[in-house]
């Protein structure tokens, strides 16, 4: 009976508040308009700030955790929902109410910040759309503004700011390139020109390939020269980065002047005939080893002293000599004997006839002057005037060794001898003079020069060949026949009346 009376009595409450409803809801709250509990708490109007929470989810949700436009709101943590939200106007009527003129955007998930406080609503808000289920990127509003063609994503944020959209905040050193020397005076655009910023070039040649004044020849490592802080300035470093130290004028070089158009696939040998084979004089008949003579100062200029790099040193006329006219054969490859014939055989004027021994009578000095051989310790010692004797007075020619040594040899046209005497000229005459003869008649055979023997001239008695002379008996009428008056009668002895002292006075016989 008591529960029957008590739910009579709510019933009876229900019809009285729906007999005195103060007007029609909004067209939203319609289907709600029948149902009174469904905002209206019977005898709790306190709890029907719930009953708006529960219906109204997103807003609760704002107003408990504290976010979007009601839960930032301190008001909106204890006032009615009533208080601004007045219903039963009728099916038109605007419950809310919207000033965008004192609209504070600060009580909101997006505060207007820089550019976007000088933004009308219409500008973000779309007619007839819920405000707050406007999207809060920057790409739902400026997907028509970006030009990335939608590869950056939607972290608009990461780079751009509202105060301008065009000024980039991105800190390039977050990423695998970062921005050393002239590269932090670039804009995005410089290396980014399709606006497509991830995985842009990272190489020196992907961006500078227009730039490369070696137009490619030098490959495309670009940083083993060049360096970021300043790209004129080469940081490459010759003797560092390679086997082969830049000296002299080589220094002087640029890279083009040696390495062909494609240095890193042409690989140098560091040697100089590498470069210079064009230039080599020698027709590499001196070989490869072009250090030897040559340094990097002075190509023409050469440093080989042989002297001293070789057992053969340089004295005299060798010193004027080039290379070739001694090492005809490649100087490497055939080693030369150091003695005198081995070069000057063809100059040889004795014709091998005093033997390779060049250095008895020439020097280096000069090959024909002067001559210091020494006669003397040959067979014909030079005495008396043979001294004085100029060397081409006895030798017609360079082939000494064939010079006749006989008195006769050389003095024949002036032999008065008409060869009566043989050719054993010193058995009478000597170097010192030639009319000043030493032969002792008296010694040296077996006829005594007595009497007036003693002055007659050679020619007086020897008028035929000194051998057939010697063959006579050396009586008085071998040489006086003509002068005998007796006619041989008184015989042949005719010193048995005649004397050596005159051939006319006549002795008393005896």
């Amino acid at each position: 009976m008591t529960i029957a009376l008590f739910t009579s009595r709510i019933t009876a409450a229900q019809d009285i508040e729906t007999l005195v409803m103060p007007g029609e809801v909004i067209a939203g709250h319609l289907e709600l308009e029948s149902e009174c509990s469904s905002c209206h708490k019977l005898f709790d109007k306190e709890g029907q700030r719930q009953l708006c929470m529960d219906c109204h989810e997103d807003i609760g949700s704002d107003v408990e955790q504290q976010r979007g436009y009601h839960g930032l709101r301190a008001e909106a943590q204890t006032d009615q929902c009533s208080s601004c939200h007045t219903d039963h106007e009728g099916r038109d009527a605007t419950i809310v109410i919207l000033d965008t003129d004192t609209f504070d955007h600060r009580f909101t998930d997006f505060p207007l910040a820089d550019s976007h406080t000088e933004a009308q609503c219409e500008d973000c808000h779309a007619a007839d759309s819920v405000y707050r289920e406007t999207a809060a990127e920057c790409v739902d509003c400026h997907s028509e503004d970006q030009p990335h063609q939608e590869v950056m994503g939607t972290e608009c944020g990461t780079c751009h700011q509202p105060t301008e959209w065009l000024e980039a905040i991105f800190d390039h050193e977050t990423t695998e390139f970062p921005l050393l020397g002239k590269h932090r005076d670039a804009v995005c655009l410089d290396c980014h020109e399709d606006r497509t910023f991830p995985k842009p070039p990272t190489t020196c040649f992907g961006c500078h390939e227009s730039d490369d004044q070696h137009e490619g020849r030098n490959g495309e490592e670009c940083k083993t020269c060049h360096n970021p802080t300043d790209w004129t300035d080469t940081s490459f470093d010759h003797r560092r980065d390679t086997d082969f130290d830049l000296l002299g004028k080589h220094a002087l070089l640029e890279c083009k002047d040696c390495h062909s158009e494609d240095p890193y696939a042409d690989k140098l040998e560091p040697v100089c005939i590498t470069c210079h084979l064009e230039d080599d004089n020698h027709d590499a008949h001196n070989g490869e080893e072009c250090g030897t003579c040559h340094n990097n100062s002075d190509w023409t200029e050469s440093t080989f002293v042989h002297d001293l790099q070789t057992d053969y040193a340089l004295n005299g006329a060798h010193k004027e000599v080039v290379c070739n006219e001694c090492h005809i054969e490649p100087i490497f490859e055939v080693a030369l004997n150091t003695t005198c014939d081995s070069c000057h055989l063809d100059d040889d004027a004795h014709e091998k006839s005093l033997g390779t021994q060049c250095e008895n009578c020439h020097t280096e000095v000069s090959w024909q002057d002067p001559v210091f051989f020494d006669h003397e310790l040959t067979t014909f010692p030079l005495l008396g005037k043979h001294s004085e004797q100029e060397c081409e007075g006895c030798h017609t020619n360079q082939a000494f060794g064939d010079t006749a040594s006989d008195c006769v040899d050389c003095h024949n046209e002036e032999n008065p001898h008409r060869g009566n005497f043989d050719r054993a000229c010193g058995e009478c005459h000597n170097p010192v003079a030639w009319d000043k003869w030493t032969f002792d008649h008296d010694l040296q055979t077996d006829f005594p020069l007595a009497g007036a023997h003693e002055t007659v001239t050679c020619d007086d008695c020897h008028r035929s060949a000194l051998e057939k002379i010697k063959a006579i008996d050396g009586s008085c009428r071998t040489c006086h026949r003509t002068h005998d008056i007796h006619d041989g009668e008184f015989g042949a002895n005719c010193g048995r009346c005649h004397t050596a002292n005159s051939f006319t006075e006549v002795r008393s016989i005896q």
